[in-house]
């Protein structure tokens, strides 16, 4: 079950008045991307991509963390009956369908890993969830990102980035490039544009 686009409108907006932060353009642009992508797909829908790419990163209403915004995200949607949302909030940040290979610091209880690691072992990934993990790493707060950069970026400040994760995202791109016919960097760029003239034309009438 998913909640309408505007519904998880609201939600994310909620979210960041609870937890301000570049989190919330994220989820946007990431949402846009996810809508541009799925629209060139004839077997996905392009409102069930935008809805799930909004509320991926919904955990982090509850404050600064990492590998618990995917716990508190799952756990948040599904006492809201948004069972599909709640299968995204988990499945973004593994590519490699385990936790052995998160960027990050593991802040859950033993509880909450737990329950990451028996959901992604019960679960076989579709489109949806492949389409949003690449999204999340197409996507920044201020615009539509390289792939490669952005996992550049996250080594430095790291010091690492697992080789599979890398290989995964690299393969998801030319996946949904080879299903699309598309540049996806192109696609994705030309939604930003139109993004931010509809921002600009909402901030010039005061909504």
């Amino acid at each position: 079950m998913l909640p309408t686009r505007e519904i998880a409108e609201e939600l994310l907006k909620e979210a960041e008045e609870c937890n301000p932060g570049p989190w919330g353009d994220h989820s946007r642009i990431a949402a846009r991307c996810a809508e541009k992508i799925a629209g060139e797909c004839r077997d996905l829908d392009s409102d069930k991509a935008y809805i799930l790419g909004l509320l991926h990163d919904i955990g982090r209403r509850f404050g600064v963390s990492h590998l618990k915004h995917v716990s508190d995200g799952y756990t948040y949607m599904m006492s809201l009956g948004y069972d599909e949302a709640a299968r995204i909030c988990l499945t973004h940040s593994f590519n490699n369908q385990t936790t052995d290979v998160y960027v990050g610091n593991f802040d859950t209880t033993e509880e909450e890993l737990q329950m990451i690691q028996d959901v992604l072992k019960s679960i076989v990934f579709d489109e949806y969830d492949r389409l949003v993990q690449l999204c999340d790493s197409l996507a920044g707060s201020e615009g539509v990102l390289d792939i490669e950069e952005r996992m550049n970026d996250v080594k430095k400040r790291y010091g690492f980035y697992p080789q599979e994760k890398w290989d995964k995202n690299i393969e998801l791109k030319e996946h949904f490039e080879e299903k699309t016919g598309k540049n996806i960097y192109n696609l994705c760029r030309k939604m930003y544009i139109s993004f931010m003239a509809d921002r600009k034309r909402d901030n010039f009438r005061g909504e």
